[in-house]
């Protein structure tokens, strides 16, 4: 691609930020941001909190972490391929493609080059094209919502971001519950973790969303349908929100532990969607609860507690994403109607 396939794909990548000039005068969001930016970070973690830092209209700070993502770039073009999936890497695409956009540098057009690359061409997937999660075994999880699709609407490769998202349906989507799957296995035809995992349907929600808002006029009919489908997810989560607005770890099982990313999540999507005029307005007292439980969690240093915890996200702690998700839910709370 050339340097006008970078220009090309700028609305895309900027489509769901607002006007950064609130958030940068937000003390708390800086907090929050300072405290991401101690935390030790895998393939998913860094590009993730890259994308936050895209949101925010912090250039300084995208451009900062997509050069360090070529630090630990991989043979086969993955970007701060630091453990993770496969596919994980592929979280920063959108902001690393920005940030060589933004600075014209050779070296980061190229690595930005490499990543979709790897994306179109080398990353592993089902004879129907869907993406693996891993590179060790034929499974999809319902966090690859999130690597590849909105990397590639946002780079302009529409018809693939809807074939990985159709893909994952197909396999995860429980049409009952509206929920989605943890982790299916395209071998034995079986989930490996049929469990509601909250923020897997998280990671499903925020990159419908980020695919929706990427897709040009001319795909109204895939963003209706998209929309559609958003709709019922979050019908499915909503279902299981507690009093105090946050949920457990596994949306039906109530002796799982209270969790708060999933918050941050569906309230990203549904402020992003609601303004953006794919989602009706009777979300948003909802997002406003989740914000309220998320925003009293953040301590006196800026982490976000109760996330799904790492390193092994199978307890309530901090993340590196509950952070990147915290400052993304604060900036599209200003998206609202006539604020």
């Amino acid at each position: 691609m050339n340097r006008r396939s970078f220009l090309y794909t700028s609305a895309a990548l900027g489509a769901v930020r607002p006007s950064p000039a609130a958030a940068a005068k937000d003390s708390l969001l800086e907090k929050v941001a300072e405290a991401a930016l101690s935390m030790q970070r895998h393939s998913w973690e860094q590009g993730i909190l890259a994308q936050a830092f895209l949101d925010m209209g912090d250039r300084e700070r995208v451009i900062l972490m997509a050069k360090s993502a070529i630090v630990e770039k991989a043979p086969d073009g993955r970007l701060a391929a630091i453990g993770g999936g496969a596919t994980d890497p592929a979280m920063g695409g959108a902001a690393y493609w920005r940030a060589a956009e933004l600075t014209g540098d050779p070296q980061m057009q190229q690595a930005a080059r490499g990543l979709i690359e790897f994306v179109l061409k080398k990353a592993p997937r089902a004879a129907d094209g869907t993406c693996y999660h891993v590179f060790n075994a034929p499974e999809m999880w319902s966090d690859s919502y999130y690597t590849t699709p909105p990397f590639l609407a946002a780079t302009g490769h529409y018809d693939e971001a809807i074939l990985q998202i159709d893909g994952l349906r197909k396999r995860l989507w429980n049409p009952e519950k509206k929920l989605l799957s943890h982790i299916w296995d395209d071998a034995s035809r079986q989930f490996r973790r049929q469990a509601f995992w909250g923020v897997g349907n998280g990671w499903a929600a925020a990159g419908i969303t980020r695919v929706i808002a990427a897709l040009p006029a001319a795909r109204q009919a895939e963003r209706e349908r998209l929309s559609a489908f958003l709709k019922e997810l979050l019908d499915g989560c909503l279902a299981h929100q507690r009093p105090d607005g946050l949920f457990h770890d596994a949306l039906d099982q109530p002796d799982s532990f209270v969790e708060t990313n999933l918050a941050q999540m569906l309230a990203f999507s549904i402020y992003t969607g609601v303004p953006g005029g794919w989602l009706p307005a009777s979300y948003r007292p909802a997002a406003d609860r989740m914000r309220a439980a998320a925003r009293a969690k953040v301590d006196q240093y800026g982490f976000v507690q109760g996330v799904c915890g790492a390193p092994t996200f199978d307890h309530a702690g901090v993340a590196a994403e509950g952070q990147a998700f915290f400052l993304m839910m604060e900036v599209a709370s200003r998206l609202r109607v006539g604020a």
